[in-house]
């Protein structure tokens, strides 16, 4: 054994298999659990199917040259597949039980009292949900302290944002445990209250519906919107943060812009929250006066500036998108 911690993954579906890989190419060995009843010759065909797409995954990963060829098969066997019926084996050495089963409170609960029963009382759980609250799901785990969401994004394997979000009775230990281990892998965890949407789904949803309604008003093509999209707006939030964005610009110039917007198109979705007018007005406007969102005022700005302009370049250069220079 690897002396890593041991992962289980409860939900044997795309969710699950990414997390498994996540955790086995950074050495943890991965119980992968399908809970769903089946018949001996359906598991193995679910089994068959899934380290199947694991395998073609590593090679995947491979080929980016994420891991030496020769590490693929070895790093798959860390994922071990097993049908429910062997929880009471597999899930009393896990460390840390991910469920992710399909977003029914049915489902989730009869996966919790699969995990309450058999894992460790000590063993971390968290829900992998994206749409339901924490508080919603603690009451089906005991002892409660020990459950919290934790959101990934597809591909689980490739983003590094994992969304963390505690419940009411969220030991915060076990948040910080939680934290502590994913940034071991390579991820990025965040913690936000028990709010719909958590953080990225919350504003993904407000972009993509603009995305799409922009389309639908005849604004400009899907293609061009798309163009616009990557080489604007993912360009600029590769490198900064939205609301260091709103510093980096200034956040009056968001102030006067939401103003326009709001009444130009006279829908109140483009007006700004109050906290934008209080930061206005107390003079918490960003870059230029050391205070906005974040905090500047023991920072060299003309340094952050350049090294985000660097990071700008860089981003150019990946994109095969570097200015033409003329003689």
């Amino acid at each position: 054994m690897s002396g890593k911690a041991v992962i289980a993954a409860v939900g044997a579906g795309r969710m699950g298999r990414g997390i498994a890989i996540a955790f086995a190419y950074a050495g943890h060995p991965v119980h992968l659990i399908d809970v769903k009843p089946r018949s001996d010759s359906e598991f193995e065909a679910l089994r068959e199917a899934a380290a199947s797409e694991v395998a073609a995954t590593l090679s995947m990963m491979a080929g980016f040259g994420m891991l030496p060829t020769s590490d693929a098969e070895t790093t798959a066997e860390r994922i071990t597949y097993h049908a429910a019926a062997d929880c009471c084996s597999t899930l009393g050495d896990a460390e840390v039980v991910f469920e992710g089963v399909p977003e029914t409170l049915d489902a989730k609960r009869d996966a919790f009292a699969l995990i309450t029963a058999y894992a460790d009382v000590d063993a971390i759980v968290a829900s992998t949900t994206s749409t339901i609250l924490s508080d919603d799901l603690q009451a089906f785990v005991t002892p409660p302290g020990r459950f919290l969401n934790a959101h990934w994004l597809n591909p689980a394997f490739l983003v590094p944002l994992v969304e963390l979000s505690p419940g009411a009775k969220t030991d915060p230990e076990v948040t910080e445990r939680l934290k502590t281990l994913l940034e071991a892998i390579g991820k990025v965890p965040v913690v936000c209250s028990a709010s719909p949407g958590y953080i990225v789904p919350r504003i993904q949803a407000l972009a993509l519906n603009e995305a799409a309604r922009m389309v639908e008003e005849g604004v400009a093509s899907a293609e061009d919107i798309d163009k616009a999209t990557k080489y604007g707006f993912g360009f600029r939030f590769a490198i900064l943060g939205l609301l260091e964005f709103i510093d980096w610009g200034g956040g009056d110039i968001l102030y006067y812009a939401s103003r326009y917007m709001t009444e130009a198109t006279g829908e109140d979705r483009f007006s700004s929250p109050p906290i934008v007018e209080s930061n206005m007005k107390e003079g918490r406007i960003g870059l230029r006066t050391q205070q906005g969102f974040l905090d500047y005022s023991k920072l060299d700005v003309p340094a952050y500036q350049r090294e985000k302009l660097s990071a700008f370049v860089a981003m150019l250069r990946h994109l095969d998108k570097m200015p033409v220079r003329g003689d």
